[in-house]
Order: C-alpha cells, then sequence, then structure tokens
C-alpha cells in the first residue's frame, strides 16, 4: 500500500515494579502499526490492541531494562510481533544483572529478538510510507535508541531524558559523558517543534526542553 500516511500515538501508562509509559503509534488508514516499550501489564496493552483493532507489526525498545520490556514476551507471544533492541543492548536481554530485573520480584530475559541498527528506518509492511527512524542515544545503557518521525513531528526518547531533565547514568554501562552528548547532538537538535515522549514524564517539545536544560 502506498499513499500519505496518517498517524496517531497514544500513550498507556502501565504499573509493574514502577509506572511507565508504553506508547502506541498506529497507522490510521491500515490500522496497523508498533508498540514502544511495553513495560508491564501485557493484558492491559492487549485489551487496548484489541478494542480499537489495531494489528502490531513490530514491538520496540528503545534500551533494555525490565521496566520497558516486561510486557514484551507476552505480547509477541500473543500478538505474534517481533520484538526489536539496538545491536549494543541485545545482551541486556538475556541479562538479569544489566536489565535490572535481578533485584525484582520476578527476573526477567527474552530469548528471542531482533536487533536494530543506528539510522535504520522501521516500516510497516502494509504501508511503507509509515515508518520511524533509529537513533542511538548512548548514555543511560550503551544502546538506547530513540525512535523518530519527522513528518509526525514527534520522538520516543526512553530514559535517555525526561521533562525535567537528562536520564540516569548510574545503572550498568551508563556514561554521563554519553547521555549529555546524545542529549545535545541527536535530540536537541531535532526541530523545536518535535515532541519528546518518554519513559517516565509528561510530554515536552524540544525547545522547551532546550530551555529548561540551559535554565539549569
Amino acid at each position: 500500500m502506498t499513499g500519505r500516511a496518517t498517524a496517531m500515538v497514544r500513550e498507556l501508562t502501565v504499573t509493574g515494579v514502577f509506572a511507565e509509559n508504553c506508547y502506541f503509534y498506529i497507522d490510521d488508514v491500515t490500522r496497523h502499526g508498533f508498540i514502544i516499550d511495553p513495560g508491564a501489564q501485557a493484558d492491559v496493552i492487549i485489551d487496548a490492541v484489541v478494542r480499537n483493532g489495531w494489528t502490531i507489526e513490530r514491538i520496540l525498545l528503545t534500551h533494555g531494562h525490565f521496566d520497558h520490556f516486561g510486557a514484551a514476551w507476552q505480547l509477541h507471544d500473543r500478538l505474534h510481533a517481533p520484538i526489536y533492541v539496538s545491536t549494543a543492548d541485545a545482551r541486556y536481554l538475556t541479562d538479569t544483572y544489566l536489565n535490572l530485573s535481578g533485584n525484582s520480584p520476578t527476573p526477567m530475559t527474552i530469548p528471542h529478538y531482533e536487533e536494530l541498527y543506528d539510522g535504520e528506518i522501521v516500516r510497516l509492511k502494509e504501508n511503507h510510507d509509515f515508518s520511524l527512524k533509529v537513533i542511538a542515544t548512548p548514555g543511560h545503557t550503551p544502546g538506547s535508541v530513540i525512535y523518530y518521525s519527522a513528518r509526525d513531528a514527534v520522538a520516543f526518547v526512553g530514559d535517555t531524558l525526561y521533562e525535567h531533565g537528562p536520564g540516569l547514568t548510574n545503572f550498568p554501562g551508563g556514561n554521563v559523558g554519553d547521555l549529555e552528548r546524545s542529549i545535545i547532538d541527536k535530540i536537541l537538535s531535532l526541530p523545536p517543534d518535535t515532541i519528546l515522549l518518554s519513559g517516565h514524564s509528561s510530554p515536552i517539545t524540544v525547545a522547551d526542553e532546550r530551555r529548561l536544560l540551559l535554565r539549569g
């Protein structure tokens, strides 16, 4: 199918050990789309998919911490959607120390996944005009990425950046210098009206985030 894609973005806050923002990025034309960072409550996420008549083609992870992938394997089984993570964070999905679930009530791993690389364009099978660009933003983890749509002026930024400032770096593989470069070079360089959607805070534009960080 070809033609202009029309998109909808839906946020669903799910709660496991932590509350986390799961996102749906859906093509209005085909009702196909992506789930980004399904952290918990697979049944709640599936209910939203079924109720809206969506078909999920891919499950996209911004990074390999368990509070962002806790429901991914159940969704993979029930929605038959492959799970994608950046190459640099692939090992996090099978290591409970790195993904931080080792100290949680339920240690978690994902045995099968696909790998993404910096600059890759993730497209719908049903509408190749509907896509997200993978942009590497290391710092929170070595393989943190954001998923960016220039056409819809939206970026799913995971834990790289919040509405109140930079993400954390005090976890395995975190690096302050890398995070600062990622924020300045990769995120704050996006168009000012781009809406940043994070894992644990409210939406904020690039322009407002830039003002906030400069003020700090």
